[in-house]
């Protein structure tokens, strides 16, 4: 398979050009900065922003599949989320690719039946209040990826944390995992991967948790 990573240099996005390569996959990963990872299968596209989508769709001629690791990397950047997302959304579509993977973050979905009392009624309702903003532009990003009409799959990860890879984490599809109040990014990459050839998660939101 030939992916198109954006975000490769994020804490998710590099892990998952490595977990590809690793794989065996060729990967091309879109980046604004210096990215000093070398592989006989990787190609590596700088670019000086995720504003233009004709300066995108270079890096996803002959890709099978696209995953974004874009995000807000502080509270400062509330419409990161939705605007990039918005550029790579054209480009996919100028560019013929269809399949796309996303991350967002488990508050921007319903609280799961069978959850937990501290975590239904107080952290969850908390963390929604204090990153409104945040996960306000998720949820647009979100809508724009489903009205986008791409074979698109959004992963919802809880609290991030940074270990190693365990391949032991829970996914729910079309909605978040129950008493799953964090995951690794290493797993959080390695589950982006894997829905790829999931059908059962087109067009679906899934959540990722330990």
């Amino acid at each position: 398979m030939r992916l198109t990573v954006f975000g490769a240099n994020g804490r998710i996005g590099r892990l998952v050009v490595q977990q590809a390569l690793d794989a065996g996959d060729e990967v091309v990963a879109v980046v604004r900065s210096q990215y000093n990872v070398s592989h006989p299968n990787l190609e590596v596209v700088r670019v000086a922003g995720l504003t233009d989508p004709a300066a995108l769709v270079p890096a996803l001629k002959g890709s099978d599949a696209a995953i974004s690791g874009v995000g807000a990397t502080s509270r400062k950047d509330v419409t990161v989320a939705s605007s990039t997302t918005r550029v790579i959304l054209r480009a996919l579509q100028d560019a013929g690719v269809r399949r796309f993977v996303a991350v967002t973050a488990a508050p921007v979905g319903p609280t799961p039946p069978g959850e937990g009392f501290v975590m239904r009624a107080i952290a969850m309702p908390l963390l929604r209040r204090m990153l409104r903003d945040i996960y306000a532009d998720m949820a647009t990003m979100e809508a724009d990826i489903r009205a986008s009409g791409l074979d698109w799959t959004v992963v919802r990860p809880p609290l991030l944390r940074d270990k190693p890879l365990t391949g032991r984490y829970r996914l729910a599809i079309g909605g978040n995992v129950p008493r799953g109040n964090s995951v690794g990014r290493a797993d959080v990459a390695h589950a982006m991967l894997a829905v790829l050839g999931n059908p059962a998660t087109v067009g679906q939101p899934v959540g990722v948790a330990w």
